[in-house]
């Protein structure tokens, strides 16, 4: 019988030693994830930023900070792998666009990455009880049916529950569809942080 300890502890090794992507990256690639066998909720996002590529800290960034209060959790009870697993789209800082195109932000995360490694880790969580779905990239890979566009998914948020939980992305880059749509705040972080508090007690 394969031990699960050793079998995800494998798994996480594979990960953060992954170059795949090396040729497309402008960077030495730095794979970085979060996971136990014990882990209840698993945080699916999009990319590292650059802050995140350099501190080695999943969600290690304003984004990160929003996403903690959202939730409602203390960055112990965050970065306890035992509570929360943390397996983005992309596992590596995908650069940003060049400013000469007019585009701002990071690029999308490389496509290898979810394909590759996605149900390898998540078959080596059996724990799982909840499962955050972060933005357009994860909703349009994990999700068997999302809608028109991400912001009719997440209003149509109690479709996907109890096993996912739909979120855009919490970058203040966001901070425009939040002002546009104040029933996020009102409607459905408060059932979020009810679902977060019935997993982890």
């Amino acid at each position: 019988m394969v031990n699960k300890k050793s079998s995800i502890k494998q798994i996480l090794k594979q990960i953060r030693e992954c170059d795949l992507c090396q040729q497309e990256l402008p960077h030495v690639p730095r794979p970085i994830v979060q996971a136990s066998a014990q882990s209840r909720i698993l945080i699916i996002g999009q990319a590292q930023g650059r802050k995140v590529h350099e501190s080695g800290v999943p969600w290690d960034d304003a984004s990160g900070d929003r996403l903690r209060d959202w939730v409602g959790v203390t960055k112990t009870q965050f970065y306890d792998p035992t509570s929360f697993a943390i397996m983005p789209m992309g596992f590596c800082f995908p650069g940003s666009h060049n400013k000469t195109t007019g585009q701002s932000g990071d690029l999308p995360p490389m496509k290898i990455c979810a394909p590759t490694w996605h149900q390898q880790l998540m078959f080596e969580m059996p724990e799982i009880k909840l499962t955050l779905v972060i933005g357009q990239y994860a909703m349009k890979h994990h999700l068997d049916n999302h809608h028109k566009n991400l912001t009719q998914t997440v209003k149509n948020f109690k479709e996907y529950l109890p096993q996912q939980f739909v979120l855009p992305h919490p970058s203040p880059r966001n901070n425009i569809w939040m002002k546009k749509n104040p029933w996020f705040q009102d409607e459905v972080l408060p059932q979020l942080k009810h679902s977060i508090t019935q997993v982890l007690k």
